[in-house]
């Protein structure tokens, strides 16, 4: 079967700044082709694309990754049963999300004696990560099988084979965005995985880097003519780069999991395309935060390349395995874009990729023209159009596919 598999690729320069923050407090890095780079994790680039879907996609469509299982659920009971007391809905909270993931809660001890009297609510051994739709699904159960608060009921409800699947099936079912993503993993059922269908790579500098430090200091404003000195003094470690960054997408994967565990016939291509498009646009525009009030560092990528595979993802990281030489006046960007529109049509040609035309390019300013051949030039807006119309044509059998270079692909592809 032809599988359809986005490949990302961005050049994006970052000014002095500490994105991603190791245990020590300097900005992390790794060493490629013999050199230190900078680096920045694939985990802080999820995290930034996950923030970035707040603005892109409707709260029913995202997830919420959390050990306060209970306590969201238990909120969700008390809006569909006001009468309930707070104990009653986290009592039926704690029993639906046991039953339905086979997760054991526990309630955590108090920070001190002075604490809240509150009832804590008991929180799972790790990071639960279930849709808006899940959580609103396991509420509906709770009430139902727990009328007027009575948790003895609902145990009695769960015990019954049905409700019991339907527990695992609400939680089965309705997966969110960027569950369907970036995958789940729950460690006490192992069925309730969902296989990630997004892969990122670490972002990393095309050239060596060194981490600087910046001395600062801060004057106490109440202090006299008479008192001289800082009020505090410290040091910050940032550095500055160049990054190749780098994601890939099986679209096909993607539409599975949005489809998971529910009615999967002719799964309808719509959400998949609309994930798509929150995908690339957050993962394009969107930025770490780490250290961003000290640097102010809100850069944009200088080229984006998407194209379209139909076996597996290829990076273009080896590109750069030797790192890239400043020019003489400085910088690295031209020098950056005139290696890859070197060496990605010589690994297409060689690998048998060269038929396969799909591509396009987001490009800004001059350094970046030698990127000109690798795809058809698009602006943010044309981009997400034109893969999103690719997408729908390849998911749908019997539809024809966009034409021009961003059309269906005569070669085989990767």
């Amino acid at each position: 079967m032809t599988r359809t598999i986005l490949d990302i690729h961005i050049l994006q320069t970052v000014p002095p700044s500490n994105l991603n923050r190791d245990d020590t407090g300097a900005p992390k890095s790794a060493t490629y082709g013999g050199v230190r780079r900078s680096r920045v994790s694939s985990q802080a680039w999820k995290r930034a694309t996950r923030k970035a879907f707040e603005e892109l996609l409707d709260t029913s469509e995202l997830g919420i990754r959390t050990k306060k299982v209970a306590e969201e659920l238990a909120g969700r009971v008390q809006k569909l049963d006001p009468s309930l007391t707070r104990t009653a809905a986290l009592e039926l909270a704690a029993e639906t999300i046991s039953t339905a993931t086979g997760s054991k809660l526990s309630v955590p001890k108090r920070k001190s004696k002075d604490a809240d009297t509150e009832e804590l609510a008991g929180e799972s051994g790790y990071l639960m990560f279930l849709s808006d739709r899940q959580f609103s699904a396991l509420a509906a159960l709770a009430i139902e099988g727990g009328k007027g608060g009575d948790v003895n009921a609902l145990k009695d409800f769960l015990k019954v084979k049905e409700n019991r699947g339907r527990a695992k099936q609400a939680v089965n079912t309705e997966h969110s965005v960027d569950i369907a993503l970036f995958g789940r993993m729950v460690a006490d059922s192992a069925d309730l995985n969902v296989d990630a269908a997004v892969q990122v790579a670490h972002a990393l500098s095309v050239h060596p880097v060194e981490v600087e430090s910046d001395y600062y200091t801060a004057v106490d404003d109440r202090n006299t003519d008479d008192e001289s000195g800082a009020g505090m003094i410290g040091t910050v470690e940032f550095n500055s780069a160049t990054l190749y960054r780098y994601a890939a997408v099986d679209v096909n994967r993607l539409q599975e999991n949005l489809g998971s565990g529910g009615d999967d016939e002719g799964r309808p291509v719509e959400p998949t395309r609309r994930a798509v498009a929150a995908f690339l646009e957050g993962f394009i525009a969107s930025l770490p935060t780490g250290k961003v009030n000290s640097f102010g560092n809100q850069t944009l990528p200088a080229a984006v390349i998407v194209k379209v595979r139909s076996r597996r993802p290829v990076s273009y990281v080896g590109a750069f395995e030797q790192p890239v030489p400043m020019e003489a006046g400085g910088g690295f960007l031209r020098k950056t874009c005139d290696r890859l529109a070197q060496f990605v049509p010589e690994l297409e040609s060689r690998y048998g990729l060269a038929g396969n035309d799909q591509g396009w390019v987001l490009r800004i300013g001059e350094e970046t023209s030698a990127l000109v051949g690798l795809g058809t030039e698009v602006g943010l807006d044309e981009l997400l159009t034109a893969v999103g119309d690719t997408v729908v044509a390849r998911l749908t059998p019997g539809t024809a596919a966009p034409t021009g270079r961003g059309g269906a692909s005569t070669g085989t592809g990767a």
